[in-house]
């Protein structure tokens, strides 16, 4: 029983965090007149718009079970939902490139308001079944999402941190960052893989640790 209330309660945090963060990013995109987001139907909270095969279900199932085959006692999803489709010529047109420095933050945002406001609910006793579900979801959803706004703001293209320094770097005149993103950007993933599955993981995530440490009041 506690194995299916953890595993559950854990792919429920992670579907509401990569969810929202996504849907932050055309929400935001809304404020400064892009509605490809809305015409898309991408801000809908129904998950099944927003899943996708492999960074919502594949990939944290994987990951979960390897941690588990390794003997990792207390295992983490973790994911990615659909990006949301942005127009970053319409957001910067009306908003300039502080705009899309906005835009390109949504999420992370989104990621460490939600673990905040779980972190003011998680301190009571679990006494009952359903008390228990909760607190492992509150646990979880200040660990994802911290998480998540730490990976995200790790500045490699793809992730939302390239993009806020590239265009905040652009608001300042300064286009050769966004440039040298261009010309890494097909490298990207390789460099998050190894980020990931290597012992840099442990230098880029410190700061969540110390972050959901302090949220949690441990």
């Amino acid at each position: 029983m506690t194995e299916i209330i953890n595993f559950s309660t854990m792919a429920l945090a992670l579907a509401v965090a990569v969810i929202g963060h996504e849907i932050m990013h055309g929400w935001v995109a809304k404020l400064f007149g892009d509605l490809t987001a809305t015409y898309a139907g991408r801000l809908s909270i129904n998950p099944i718009k927003h899943i996708d095969p492999v960074g919502t279900i594949i990939f944290p199932i994987f990951l979960y079970l390897s941690q588990k085959m390794a003997g990792v006692s207390s295992p983490i999803l973790f994911g990615w939902a659909k990006p949301v489709p942005v127009d970053m010529y319409i957001v910067i047109k009306n908003g300039g490139y502080l705009a899309g420095t906005a835009v390109s933050l949504a999420g992370v945002v989104y990621n460490f308001a939600l673990a905040f406001i779980a972190s003011l609910f998680i301190h009571f006793e679990p006494t009952s079944l359903s008390s228990i579900f909760l607190f492992y979801f509150l646990y979880y959803t200040i660990l994802i999402n911290i998480i998540l706004m730490v990976f995200n703001l790790i500045p490699i293209p793809p992730l939302d941190g390239a993009n806020a320094v590239r265009y905040t770097a652009n608001f300042f005149g300064n286009r050769s960052i966004g440039e040298f993103f261009d010309k890494i950007e097909k490298y990207g993933m390789f460099i998050l893989l190894a980020i990931l599955f290597t012992p840099l993981s442990g230098y880029i995530f410190a700061p969540a640790q110390k972050i959901i440490a302090w949220l949690i009041g441990s």
